[in-house]
């Protein structure tokens, strides 16, 4: 599936472009922050996870058909969003045994090369593999940019503007995946991605991490975002067992619209900017 939305506007080395990469689909946003406003979204979402080799040709083929996205641009920025990430806390971080911090729970290779964010004034590293053919492209095309995990995102999103004392749950919902974190006192008390296929599985992953932290159901409150409607089968079942449940305000997004949808949708790519 393709979504794709394009506006006229002359100026385009102040554009700025933020690309989601994951092995179940594509992102590219092209904004102005002079108008604030969207000047060019594409998604491509895959029927199938595929190869870091296939999402290049797939790359390279919307780069081809979309002559925007061929422009030179004031800054550009590219989001892996993939299950291979670790976080670590400052004090316990050394750069040079990266790999030791995802062996152990992920299947890595000897030549994968580890990168890793800092988020600055939370003590927290987030360590995970890059796609580098990926990365070597856009170099190549763009010379500097920058690039991050998604879960670094979605934590400097809510970590700098959530200040709640009571604990709070953040779901986020990606194709097959979603992202449960947990905040108490303003600090970070669980960050896990989990892969499901059906919303038991769902629902069974968000209640078991409750249960070990010991949540209510009843009354902790539980915020929803990405790819995740009213009328989906996980929040119908959410909303069966959890009893304060809402969706992500404009609040904790850097843009309120894209393509005139909800706030709470795109939630990585609208705060990558």
């Amino acid at each position: 599936m393709i979504l794709q939305k394009t506006n006229n506007i002359q100026n385009t080395l102040n554009n700025r472009l933020s690309v989601q990469v994951s092995l179940n689909g594509l992102s590219f946003l092209v904004t102005n922050p002079e108008s604030e406003e969207v000047v060019f979204f594409l998604e491509k979402v895959l029927d199938h996870s595929t190869t870091p080799e296939e999402l290049l040709m797939d790359i390279e083929a919307i780069m081809f058909k979309n002559n925007i996205l061929n422009e030179a641009f004031s800054e550009v920025s590219v989001v892996y969003t993939t299950p291979v990430y670790s976080l670590v806390p400052t004090l316990l971080f050394d750069e040079t045994k990266a790999s030791e911090y995802l062996k152990f729970n992920s299947k890595i290779l000897a030549n994968d090369y580890m990168a890793h964010d800092i988020i600055e004034n939370h003590d927290i590293v987030v360590v995970y593999v890059p796609f580098m053919n990926i990365n070597n492209f856009f170099f190549d095309k763009y010379g500097s940019f920058s690039y991050y995990h998604s879960t670094t995102i979605m934590l400097k999103a809510i970590l700098e503007k959530e200040k709640y004392t009571l604990p709070k749950m953040y779901l986020h919902f990606q194709k097959n995946n979603f992202d449960c974190i947990v905040l108490k006192n303003g600090e970070l008390q669980l960050c896990n991605s989990y892969t499901y296929k059906t919303p038991e599985d769902f629902i069974y992953y968000t209640l078991f991490c409750m249960e070990q932290l010991n949540l209510n159901p009843e009354n902790l409150p539980v915020i929803l975002c990405g790819e995740i409607e009213k009328e989906d089968e996980n929040f119908q079942i959410a909303y069966t067992y959890i009893r304060n449940i809402e969706f992500l305000d404009s609040n904790l997004s850097s843009m309120k619209s894209l393509n005139n949808e909800l706030p709470h949708n795109h939630f990585i790519l609208k705060n990558a900017l």
